[in-house]
Order: structure tokens, then C-alpha cells, then sequence
């Protein structure tokens, strides 16, 4: 037996489902890609703002070029809206509030996105609801890293605008002080941990939350960006339950509409500590298109849409390789060992309509399902030595 639900709709009366209206989303790269595909199967318009021309978005939707820092932009382009959602936390969050102000839907809310921008509030996030995270010390700028040598080993991070590795170092000794950054940011204890792992929870504005199982990370040594990943993790039954207590009680606390994803380690004695957190789709949940009842995207927009949240359930064990841009090229892309790849069972290729690659520039990605996971894992190997992106 089943049974059906509806969530009251700003766009039509309950239970009714119009089409009606239009989703802006701040960001035009391969995560704004990716939940227009999922939103066509739901009939819905979107309108893009980026300001590259050429971003992975402009051919599929509605596309506006400019700058999403720029407050007379930002409003300019939420004024043809109906909703606001993004895919890149760097946008102007002034604007955002006015549009609000305004009557405009803006999921995730504004000032989630302003926290979550600098991951100095972030931090005193955690600190304040009791939500565990390692121990960390706010500074100002170089001189106050330098001072905290007793600290080491340690994590320096930007407060503001680090992405995807950049923002971050390791100091584990005083020799690396020297490279501190010279800006408002932190030192973090350099936790000893055991596994990466994130858990995507999504949350309506009724307040339904639900949470994907948790998947564990492999990070690139020396670029702190994902090179792959496996779905579900390897975690035994108490950990999962911490992992996913810790997401829900976070998107709860934030009273947060959307999509979060929460990024945590696991230490060597069981504990769960939060590392950071992500208002939007995310790298740690590509996989879910093919793995999962319900994928990020179509997730995400039923959270802002206020509709009922699908079934999180995984369908198949799987793997995502990303592909970066292999280092020594940078020009047109080519994509080496396609043929290989796509012709084993299993393997779905995602390429997210970059033309020029760069050394580790994110191109696309591979998602990998098997019901056994020795074979899950060597396809996976495969694909990350075989398929390379060059010039």
C-alpha cells in the first residue's frame, strides 16, 4: 500500500501543479546543466545568469550574461523570475534579500547564503548549536597565523571565496607559516581521519526533510578536489546514524528550503565532525541520476517547489570519477580512452559542454553502477587511468 501527499504550491492550488512560472538560477556552470536536464522532465522554464558567455548553461535555457556579485544585475535579472535558486555560492546577497523583500521565492534563502559565503560564520555556526566540528581559532591575517604555532598541524583557510581547493593549505609545521593567508580566515586542527564523507539532505517549505545516504570521498592529493567517490560509504550502522543526524539537524537549525550538502570526516575512534557545507546541488551527489530513486537535481527543485521530497533510496551501488582537465593541456578539448569507457556496462559519461580544458578544470564526470562492488571498484580504476581530457 501507498499513500499520496501534497505540499501546499505558491503556483497553483493544493495538489495542483501548473507550469506556469519560471526558476532563475544564479550560476550557468555544470551544476545549473544538470538541473535544467532534471527539470525538463517536469515542464519547467528556466533563466540563467553568468557571466561567462560560453558557460555550460547558455544553449539549454533562457541565458543572460553578467556578473552575479553585481547588485543592479542580480535584481535586474530576479525581476523575470518567479523563484531564485543558485548554483554557486558567490552571488550578491543584497540583492537577493531586496527581491525577497519583494515577493520573489529565493531558495536557498538569502541569509543561509550569506553564512555559508564565509567560512568563518560557518564555523561559529557550529560552535553555537553544538554541532561537531574540529577545534578552530579565527584570524585576521598573516601575523595571527604566525602567532599560533602551538596550533600546528593545522588547516589555513580563507574565509571568503575559497572553491574547489583554492583558499586552502595544510601547515604542519612552522616552516609553512610563511605561506599564511593574508586575509581574514582560520586556522583549523588538522583532523586524523579515517574517511571523507558527505551526506545531501533536502528540506520543503512544509518542513519534509530527507537525506541521501552518505557516500565517501577520494580526494586529489595535492588539489583538494574529488577524484572519485563511492555510494553508499562503508560505515557501520552507528556512524550513518550520526552522519545523517548531524545533516538534518543542521538544514533544521539553518530552517533552510533546498539542497545541502554536508561534508564531514570520519576519525580513526568513530567520531563525525563537520567540514563544510554546500547550499546547492553538489560534486558529492552527480552519482544520484543514475544510482538513486530521486537525483540531487530533481531533489532540489522539488525542495523550492515545495512539492512532496522523492525516495532517496539507492538503487544501485555506484562510483563517480570526475574528469578534470589533464595537466599540460589547455585548448580545445579532447577526450582520450571515450570509446574504451563507453563501451563497458554500467558506465554513463557526463560532459558538461566546456570547450577548453585547463590543468584539473572540472569537464565532466563518470558515474559507474554494479551490483558488486569488487567490480564496482575496479570499473572505477578503470575509467580514472583510461579516460583523460587533452588538447
Amino acid at each position: 500500500m501507498f499513500s499520496l501527499t501534497f505540499a501546499s504550491n505558491s503556483f497553483g492550488l493544493d495538489g495542483i501543479f501548473q507550469q506556469n512560472f519560471k526558476i532563475g538560477v544564479l550560476g550557468g556552470g555544470q551544476l545549473g546543466r544538470m538541473l535544467i536536464q532534471s527539470g525538463i522532465d517536469f515542464n519547467i522554464s528556466f533563466s540563467i545568469l553568468d557571466p561567462d558567455v560560453h558557460a555550460p548553461c547558455a544553449s539549454l535555457a533562457e541565458f543572460r550574461q553578467g556578473k552575479l556579485t553585481d547588485y543592479n544585475t542580480v535584481m535586474d535579472f530576479g525581476r523575470s523570475c518567479d523563484i531564485l535558486t543558485i548554483e554557486i555560492e558567490n552571488v550578491n546577497v543584497a540583492a537577493l534579500k531586496d527581491l525577497a523583500r519583494q515577493g520573489k521565492k529565493v531558495f536557498p534563502q538569502p541569509e543561509v547564503i550569506e553564512l555559508i559565503q564565509d567560512k568563518r560564520k560557518q564555523k561559529a555556526f557550529y560552535r553555537e548549536h553544538a554541532i561537531p566540528t574540529a577545534d578552530f581559532i579565527l584570524t585576521e591575517n598573516a601575523e595571527a597565523v604566525q602567532r599560533h604555532s602551538d596550533f600546528l598541524p593545522a588547516v589555513n583557510k580563507l574565509g571568503r571565496e575559497g572553491y574547489d581547493g583554492r583558499g586552502v593549505q595544510i601547515m604542519r609545521s612552522i616552516s609553512d607559516l610563511s605561506k599564511a593567508f593574508d586575509a581574514p580566515g582560520l586556522l583549523e586542527k588538522l583532523v586524523d581521519f579515517d574517511k571523507e564523507i558527505a551526506v545531501i539532505i533536502a528540506r520543503n517549505e512544509a518542513g519534509e526533510i530527507k537525506a541521501f545516504p552518505a557516500v565517501e570521498m577520494i580526494f586529489h592529493p595535492e588539489h583538494n578536489l574529488v577524484e572519485y567517490l563511492f555510494a553508499p560509504a562503508e560505515l557501520s550502522d552507528l556512524v550513518t546514524q550520526k552522519a545523517t543526524a548531524i545533516a538534518e539537524t543542521i538544514i533544521s537549525k539553518l530552517n533552510m528550503v533546498g539542497l545541502l550538502a554536508v561534508e564531514m570526516f570520519v576519525t580513526k575512534t568513530g567520531e563525525v565532525l563537520v567540514n563544510e557545507i554546500a547550499p546547492r546541488p553538489h560534486n558529492s551527489g552527480h552519482q544520484t541520476i543514475e544510482a538513486n530513486i530521486t537525483s540531487q537535481y530533481e531533489q532540489h527543485l522539488r525542495s523550492i517547489l515545495n512539492l512532496p521530497l522523492g525516495d532517496t533510496s539507492i538503487v544501485l551501488p555506484s562510483a563517480m570519477v570526475n574528469l578534470l582537465g589533464e595537466p599540460g593541456y589547455e585548448g580545445p578539448a579532447r577526450y582520450k580512452g571515450f570509446h574504451d569507457v563507453t563501451s563497458i556496462s554500467g558506465v554513463h559519461v557526463h560532459l558538461y559542454g566546456k570547450l577548453i580544458t585547463k590543468p584539473y578544470r572540472k569537464m565532466g564526470h563518470v558515474t559507474i553502477v554494479d551490483r558488486d562492488v569488487d567490480q564496482l571498484k575496479k570499473k572505477a580504476q578503470f575509467v580514472k587511468e583510461k579516460l583523460k581530457v587533452i588538447s
